[in-house]
C-alpha cells in the first residue's frame, strides 16, 4: 500500500509545483479577466431615449415647428398650448381659464407675440374681437376650449376664426371641446382641429365630452 501510494504522492506534488509555476511565469490575477470587447460594449451600452419637442409621438422634420395643443377636462383639468417646446400655457403655469385659451406666434420665426384668454360665458367678447382683427399677417393662431367655448360665440367671432381656417367654428356651441391651429389670411381650411359636440349621449364626463389632444408639424412660413 505504501509502494502504490508513494507514485500518486509525488504526481500530486509534481501538479502543484507546475501551477504554481505556471501562476507565478503568467502573473495571472483573477481580477485581470475582462469580458471580450463585443460582449462587454452589447451589455453596457447606453439605450438611449429620443427626447421630442413638446412630447410629440415623433420628431419634426427640419424648418418645421412643434406644437401641441390640449383642451380642457370638464371644468376641472385646465388646457395647455405647447409650442416648440416651450409650454406657453399650462394648468401648471396657473394660466389659463374658462372660454378660450389663445396664443399668437410668429410663423416664421417661432417667437411668442402674446396669449390670452377669453371668458366665453360671462365675460365681454368685444375684447376677443379685438383681439382676433388685430392679428398681424403672418401669425399663427393656436386655441384650446376650456369649460364653456360657445355660449357667447357670435356670428362675427366665428367669422373671423373661420378666416383663420377654422372648420368648425360655425358649429361651436356650450361646453364643446376644440382644439385649434390655424393663421391669418388662410387660403385654405386648416389641417391642425379636432372638434367634439357637446352630447348626453356621447360625453366622457357628465355635462362635458372628453379633451382632445392635437398635436403635429408646421413648416415654416407655410401661410
Amino acid at each position: 500500500m505504501r509502494v502504490s501510494g508513494l507514485p500518486r504522492l509525488l504526481t500530486l506534488v509534481f501538479a502543484l509545483v507546475i501551477t504554481w509555476i505556471c501562476t507565478r511565469s503568467f502573473n495571472f490575477n483573477v481580477k485581470t479577466i475582462r469580458l471580450p470587447r463585443w460582449l462587454a460594449d452589447s451589455t453596457t451600452k447606453e439605450i438611449r431615449v429620443v427626447k421630442t419637442k413638446c412630447g410629440l409621438s415623433k420628431s419634426c422634420p427640419a424648418n418645421f415647428f412643434a406644437f401641441k395643443i390640449c383642451s380642457g377636462a370638464a371644468n376641472v383639468v385646465g388646457p395647455s398650448i405647447c409650442f416648440e417646446n416651450h409650454m406657453i400655457m399650462s394648468p401648471v403655469k396657473n394660466n389659463v381659464g374658462r372660454g378660450l385659451n389663445i396664443a399668437l406666434v410668429n410663423g416664421t420665426t417661432g417667437t411668442l407675440l402674446t396669449q390670452a384668454i377669453f371668458d366665453m360665458y360671462s365675460g365681454d367678447v368685444k375684447f376677443l374681437v379685438k383681439f382676433l382683427t388685430e392679428i398681424p399677417e403672418g401669425t399663427l393662431v393656436l386655441v384650446a376650449s376650456y369649460d364653456d367655448p360657445g355660449t357667447k360665440m357670435t356670428k362675427e367671432i366665428r367669422s373671423l376664426f373661420t378666416h383663420l381656417g377654422s372648420s368648425y367654428a360655425k358649429q361651436l356651441g356650450f361646453r364643446d371641446s376644440w382644439v385649434f391651429l390655424g393663421a391669418r389670411d388662410l387660403k385654405n381650411k386648416s389641417p391642425f382641429e379636432q372638434f367634439l359636440k357637446n352630447s348626453p349621449d356621447t360625453n366622457k364626463y357628465e355635462g362635458w365630452p372628453e379633451l382632445l389632444e392635437l398635436e403635429g408639424c408646421v413648416p415654416r412660413k407655410m401661410f
